[in-house]
């Protein structure tokens, strides 16, 4: 492996793999690769994985101290060397975390919810597409990989999602700016660009440097209350989404597309799930998916008046209410990655967000017991 000296790993250091998967290495060789997002949730665990699979990485960070938060209780050490201060709309640092590298990862993307970052959230992501997957393109890397969402073949209304379906011009500022990578992804790919996209559902886990958006959602539930109605939460456990990363960046070839996600579960489901593993009652409360809407719709008008980022919106209630999932079939049948149960992604994630502070014992139940004694009762 080039660059990047980490510790001997043990099993406690490596990325949990489940013996249907198909262990990263379809290319025998190591790559040095360049990494936006690396200290966010997804990003955090695909480094995991790359290290794991004998890779080395250099991290674009606007924050170089977090990367030693993020990743030295695991075991990891990134060299000095390997870290870059700077931004992905900046192509000066672009450039000099691109250079000796051999492929990247582009992870990294603003994501606002107030109206008068609306502007900034576009430009950013739009540059950043631009200078990164457009600036391994130029450099002429064999392998790109970029994290997309299936949310962006969702409108209100339509079937079950598939990689097929016609890109939606998304309504946020967020949203839209996924849409128009896509787009832009899509241009470079039908010129023979070697990206690899995973497009997740909501992203949930363990180890999660921030409150991601899933997982912000997941700790309402315990903390506060839940909420049934219509559709469901469809969830991919972060780990296996990183595992499916470092299979995008060792394929052979050119090119390629795939979804990550778990099992579509109802919300009434989704509960009983919790209520399963926790052992406790979770609170939840009935919304018609109507309700729910308007509530959403006034969310934006109040925007107009006051400017908060909680994401009550219309564009976030039609996804809460009208999700029609989608399948990972492919991806398993092509690439071997079980994607895991949602009974043990829930039970790792809270289990996790027990031992963090996040919530109390109250909370979790019996997962804030002891894990021998957990698994006996």
């Amino acid at each position: 492996m080039r660059g990047a000296a980490r510790p001997e790993a043990g099993p406690q250091d490596m990325l949990p793999l489940h013996a249907a998967d198909v262990a990263p290495g379809t290319d025998d060789s190591t790559m040095r690769v360049m990494v936006t997002g690396g200290t966010g949730f997804a990003g955090s665990h695909t480094v995991r994985a790359f290290l794991a699979a004998g890779h080395s990485v250099r991290l674009l960070v606007r924050d170089p101290a977090k990367v030693r938060r993020v990743f030295e209780p695991h075991g990891i050490g990134i060299p000095e060397q390997d870290v870059v201060v700077g931004d992905i709309v900046d192509e000066t640092s672009v450039a000099h975390a691109m250079a000796g590298c051999d492929a990247v990862f582009h992870g990294a993307a603003l994501v606002e919810m107030k109206r008068k970052m609306a502007a900034k959230v576009l430009a950013t992501n739009r540059r950043g597409v631009e200078l990164v997957v457009g600036g391994a393109v130029k450099r002429g890397l064999p392998r790109i990989v970029y994290v997309s969402s299936m949310s962006v073949f969702f409108e209100p209304g339509c079937g079950p999602l598939d990689l097929d379906m016609p890109v939606a011009p998304g309504h946020t500022a967020y949203a839209k700016s996924k849409s128009e990578a896509e787009h832009m992804i899509r241009r470079m790919q039908e010129e023979g660009a070697p990206i690899r996209v995973s497009y997740p559902t909501g992203i949930v886990g363990p180890d999660d440097p921030g409150l991601s958006e899933a997982n912000q959602a997941v700790y309402t539930f315990l903390k506060q209350t839940g909420v049934n109605t219509s559709s469901g939460f469809q969830i991919v456990d972060v780990r296996d989404l990183a595992v499916l990363h470092a299979k995008l960046l060792e394929l052979p070839g050119g090119a390629a597309r795939y979804a990550a996600a778990g099992p579509m579960l109802s919300w009434p489901d989704t509960y009983r799930v919790l209520d399963d593993v926790t052992g406790k009652w979770i609170w939840r409360f009935p919304v018609p998916g109507p309700l729910f809407r308007a509530l959403g719709t006034v969310g934006d008008w109040i925007k107009h008046v006051y400017d908060f980022s909680f994401p009550l919106s219309r564009d976030a209630m039609e996804f809460a209410t009208q999700w029609p999932g989608t399948s990972a079939a492919r991806t398993t049948r092509e690439l071997g990655i079980r994607f895991r149960d949602a009974h043990e992604t829930y039970a790792d994630t809270l289990r996790w967000l027990y031992e963090a502070g996040h919530l109390k014992a109250r909370h979790v139940g019996r997962l804030a017991q002891p894990r021998a004694l957990a698994a006996r009762t």
